[in-house]
């Protein structure tokens, strides 16, 4: 039997074992290789040549979504399940345009996890059945133009303006969003630039006016 190679990259050792385990009790299901952080994730999977990655989106020096770029840019013959604790919308989105070939949560329970990694490994796309609605949901905030704005606002300003009305800072919006507070800030004078607003409150009403939050 050609058993379907798996490599498992997250950096709590914990769920990589917890993960190893459901999946080795599998006969048809090998776990070749683990990473627990993106450059060794990204080396692990080009010396191991896997059938399937299963792939923390965040984990330390390279996140998952860099990882992704980096195989598929580099053409590496390895299907991709996006393992994350977050119903990321912008994410599951970016990542699927991207050419993953799944997206589960964490929770997933252990006949989920199974049918992903047998799925992909058929040509087939696996979305957990409880994202496909966040999916389509996310699909239809990003392609509706906000009322009032001179230029239509990505789907990233719309996060932060979001968090924004949530009243988060600057560092606090960065810390959720992986990114750098100086990427924050820059997102924020393109919002007050698109939408002729002057400060933070103003994006705030304006958020909540819009029921973006």
């Amino acid at each position: 039997m050609n058993k379907i190679s798996v490599v498992l990259a997250d950096d709590h050792v914990l769920v990589r074992k917890g993960l190893k385990k459901i999946l080795e009790m599998e006969e048809d299901i090998e776990v070749v290789g683990e990473a627990s952080d993106g450059p060794s994730a990204v080396q692990e999977i080009k010396a191991k040549k896997p059938r399937v990655v299963l792939l923390d989106i965040n984990m330390p020096q390279m996140n998952g979504i860099e990882v992704t770029k980096i195989l598929k840019k580099e053409r590496v013959d390895t299907k991709i399940i996006i393992l994350t604790i977050y119903d990321d919308r912008e994410y599951l989105l970016e990542l699927i345009k991207m050419g993953v070939s799944g997206y589960i949560l964490k929770d997933i329970d252990p006949k989920g996890l199974i049918d992903a990694v047998r799925s992909v490994n058929r040509g087939e796309t696996y979305i957990q059945p409880n994202l496909t609605r966040a999916l389509i949901a996310e699909y239809n905030r990003i392609t509706q133009p906000i009322a009032g704005a001179r230029k239509p606002l990505t789907a990233r300003e719309k996060e932060v303006m979001a968090y924004i009305a949530d009243g988060m800072n600057n560092n606090e919006i960065a810390n959720k969003l992986g990114i750098s507070e100086k990427t924050v800030k820059n997102h924020v004078s393109s919002i007050l630039r698109k939408l002729d607003l002057q400060d933070r409150t103003q994006v705030a009403v304006f958020a909540l006016k819009n029921k973006l939050v």
